[in-house]
Parts: structure tokens; C-alpha cells; sequence
């Protein structure tokens, strides 16, 4: 991704014209929401929010027609998410179906499933998890061991994932299991299969974070029956499969945005306070340029998706350096506002300072942890 490519990627005038329709929506749904609340957004579940969200046509927007979706371009999207984020909508119900499950089933889905899973993930009817981490294997997804044992009609499932954001209020997961061979393997003998929350044999257990929320889950899958029809895509491509899946996870804008409410309500305070100081200037300067270079390459691994590219190095490198800026914001917020003397933020500054602080460590981790995308970057770049 050179300079000149960043420098000539632009979001084109008709999807740049979806801003405004949108942005009024979203003020006017989350004008009474508090900022501590807001700036939990991808975290923040709310199925109403999604379904009203649906009937204005804004889930599934890439998504072809005759799915129900908008037929849109990635970069009409791009827009969209940008506004819901920088806002602090609440988007968790449906945010993994929009961003990664239907267009991952779309492009390596049957006829059948498409025709099943699209339409409901359109209409905000059908909430997908991510089936991908397992307890004690941190972000090493090939040391798979969750099986799935060949039967007559399908597959039996046994084992575990963890951190599976909304398990607990989704209706599907598509998983990561091995189908063949032993986790020494490696990448392969590794399938997806979409599993039913609902099948017997799932349990869910929730797991509470620092925040006090308890959106991450352990699946445990205890001969859990998937159908024939539940493969997505071809039996033992699952890694090829989820490195396509997981540009779509790493790039967008949700990497830049995670803490733009906090800026925002501390931009805020110091207006109404009568200005910043010179080293809190410089603190927001250098927070704004960053967001600004950022963009600019999101957008243009969005233009790499656009051309039906796989940007999974770009997507990598947008990820790592967008989850370092992140992790940064509440750390600088923090030591100015504790290094002023005279400041007295408000009460509502200091629960969304908290709930950001305490939620950062988690940026690093969705995704992929930072040693893992290095070790990609590295390898994109014939270093290892």
C-alpha cells in the first residue's frame, strides 16, 4: 500500500452521499443515550436499534438484492459503519452477520445457504458469533482441536471456543474445527461449518470483563450434530477461508473508532472549559493526524475489497497500527486530565474515560493479537 495508492483512494461521490441520511438517523436514535453508554457501540447490543437499522435498508448493504440486501459497494458501507461508530450507535446484535458472516456464506456458501441465512441477516432475524479462539491457544488459530467426526448425515462436533462476542444472544456460530488429522497439522485438515445455538449438546457460559459487561462467552460443544448442509465452503479450507474472513474483521473503521466518543466528549470539555492547554493541543493533534493516515489506508484496503482483492496484509497493517492509536486515547486523556489541577471534568467524562480504559486491553486481542499480525506483516513482506 504505497503513498500515491493512499493519496489517489477516495469514497466515491454516491456513497459519500449516504453520509448525511445517515448521520441524521443516527443522532436522532441516540440522542438520549448517555456517552458512557455510547462508547460501548460494537459492544452496545441492541436488536431493536439493528432491526430499525434493517428497515431503512442499512444491513446487508454489499449484500446482492435478491438477498435483501442494498447491493451496495464496500465503500457505501464504509460510510455507514464511519457514522454509527463515530456516534457510539449500539450495532453488537448484528455487527458480526453484517461485517464478516454474510459475506463470507455469500462467497463461499451454497445456493441453499445463501437463499436461508442472507435474507435473515438482512432483516436483522439471524445473529452470527465467531467460532474461531479456543481456551488456551490464545491467537493461534491453526492449533485448532475442536472435531468434527464424519456420521451419516453430517458431522458430531466436540470441544471448546472462547471469547465468542454474543454467543449468548446469537442464533448461529460459524466455527473453525478440525475434520481431519491432529492439531500438529497445522492449517490442515481445517473445515467451517455454521452451527445452530440452539442444537443440543451447546453450552454457553458467559465470561464478565473488566467493565462489569458480559459480552464474551465459552462454547462448549458436547457431540453437537451439524447437518450435511452446515459445511460452508469446501471441506478442508477452512484456513484459506478465515484468512478472507478475518480482512473483513481487521480493516474497517471499527479500528480507528473504538475510542471517538471519548475524544469527543473530552473535546467537548475543553470547550466548554475555554480551551486546551499547549500540551493537550499537541496530545489531540497528534491523536487527529494519526486517525487521518489511518482513514486514508482503511479506505484503500476498502478500494483492495471493492476489486475483489484479499487484502489480508493491508488488512494486518491497518488492524496493528489502528489498535496502538486506540490503546493511546484513553492513556493520553487520562494523564492530561489527571495532570490539571484546576480541571473538574464532569462526572459523565469520567465514566466514559473509565469504561474506555478498561475496555483498551481488549483492542489488541479481537482480531488477532499484535505478535500475530507482525508475524503476518513479516511474512507479506518476505522478512520471514
Amino acid at each position: 500500500m504505497t503513498l500515491q495508492a493512499l493519496a489517489r483512494t477516495a469514497i466515491p461521490p454516491q456513497d459519500e452521499a449516504l453520509r448525511g441520511e445517515v448521520r441524521e438517523f443516527v443522532e436522532a436514535a441516540t440522542a438520549s443515550m448517555p456517552p458512557d453508554l455510547r462508547a460501548r457501540s460494537w459492544m452496545g447490543f441492541d436488536a431493536e436499534f439493528s432491526r430499525k437499522l434493517a428497515a431503512k435498508g442499512w444491513i446487508g448493504l454489499t449484500l446482492p438484492a435478491e438477498y435483501g440486501g442494498g447491493g451496495r459497494s464496500p465503500f457505501a458501507r464504509f460510510v455507514l459503519v464511519e457514522e454509527l461508530l463515530a456516534r457510539g450507535a449500539p450495532v453488537s446484535a448484528h455487527w458480526i452477520a453484517d461485517r464478516q458472516s454474510g459475506p463470507l456464506i455469500l462467497k463461499y456458501g451454497t445456493a441453499t445457504q445463501r437463499a436461508f441465512y442472507l435474507p435473515r441477516i438482512c432483516r436483522a432475524e439471524a445473529f452470527f458469533c465467531i467460532g474461531m479462539s479456543e481456551p488456551d491457544t490464545g491467537s493461534d488459530l491453526a492449533s485448532v482441536r475442536t472435531r468434527a467426526a464424519r456420521v451419516d448425515g453430517g458431522w458430531r462436533l466436540s470441544g471448546r471456543k472462547v471469547w465468542t462476542t454474543n454467543a449468548h444472544r446469537s442464533h448461529f456460530m460459524i466455527a473453525l474445527v478440525r475434520t481431519s488429522g491432529a492439531a500438529q497439522d497445522r492449517h490442515r485438515g481445517l473445515s467451517q461449518v455454521i452451527v445452530d445455538l440452539a442444537a443440543p449438546g451447546v453450552a454457553v457460559r458467559p465470561i464478565r470483563d473488566l467493565t462489569g459487561d458480559a459480552h464474551f462467552n465459552e462454547i462448549v460443544l458436547e457431540d453437537v450434530f451439524v447437518p450435511d448442509e452446515g459445511l460452508l465452503g469446501q471441506e478442508g479450507a477452512g484456513w484459506a477461508q478465515v484468512l478472507s474472513e478475518l480482512a473483513y474483521e481487521r480493516s474497517g473503521p471499527e479500528r480507528l473508532l473504538s475510542a471517538s466518543v471519548l475524544v469527543e466528549e473530552w473535546l467537548a470539555y475543553l470547550r466548554r472549559r475555554g480551551g486546551a492547554s499547549g500540551e493537550e493541543a499537541a496530545a489531540l493533534g497528534r491523536i487527529v493526524a494519526h486517525l487521518a493516515v489511518l482513514r486514508a489506508m482503511s479506505i484503500a484496503v476498502t478500494a483492495q475489497l471493492v476489486r475483489g482483492e484479499d487484502p489480508v496484509l493491508a488488512a494486518a497493517l491497518v488492524k496493528d497500527l489502528g489498535t496502538e492509536v486506540e490503546q493511546g486515547v484513553p492513556e493520553a486523556v487520562g494523564r492530561l486530565l489527571a495532570a490539571d489541577p484546576l480541571g473538574a471534568p464532569p462526572a459523565l467524562l469520567l465514566r466514559t474515560l473509565a469504561y474506555t480504559t478498561q475496555i483498551a486491553p481488549t483492542f489488541s486481542l479481537r482480531g488477532g493479537t499484535r505478535e500475530i499480525l507482525r508475524g503476518m506483516i513479516a511474512r507479506g513482506l518476505g522478512l520471514r
